[in-house]
């Protein structure tokens, strides 16, 4: 649908394209809401020019939410070590917490503990192959510039430490 959309914008005004896409994702996707995935208010090209976001569809993602396999969660509006408190008031102990901060990391300007695992700019404070692990439990994914295969491979590396701790607390 991108492609389309860029074909089109050679043609028609940003909005026209943004409605057509809008439409054609609808058909295409259904209504996320229900599951708790809600449309950005723009349209996507509109988005993207006016603050250089992207949306993106992960159709294996949707098929896993629809499946009731992965849950969305409301926003966070207070986290106290493991447990989280959601925008709704429904409190929630977590054995990992994972944040999904988008491409560029700003995680270093809000995050208190950021130290443990990012430098000042946001960036991995270790190199790679173990940029993705830092001290304290912090991880960070996707910030290798390596791009989706990047990502892929960090969350597998998270996952897996995450797990082997959680093996290990289970034999004790």
């Amino acid at each position: 649908m991108v492609y389309m959309g860029m074909s089109l914008l050679k043609y028609l005004p940003v909005y026209a394209v943004d409605a057509l896409l809008t439409m054609l994702s609808k058909l295409k996707f259904g209504d996320m809401s229900a599951h708790g995935i809600c449309r950005p208010k723009m349209g996507p090209f509109q988005l993207k020019s006016a603050i250089g976001k992207t949306p993106v569809i992960d159709v294996g993602t949707l098929s896993k939410i629809r499946a009731g396999e992965i849950k969305v969660l409301p926003q966070i509006s207070n986290i106290n070590g493991g447990t989280i408190e959601f925008e709704n008031g429904v409190i929630k102990r977590f054995d990992a917490i994972v944040f999904a901060t988008g491409y560029k990391s700003s995680a270093n300007k809000w995050l208190q503990d950021h130290r443990f695992v990012l430098n000042e700019s946001g960036m991995p404070k270790n190199q790679i192959p173990n940029h993705w692990k830092g001290e304290k439990r912090v991880y960070c994914v996707g910030l290798s510039r390596q791009g989706l295969a990047g990502v892929s491979a960090d969350a597998k590396a998270v996952a897996e430490d995450i797990s082997n701790i959680l093996n290990k607390i289970s034999d004790n």
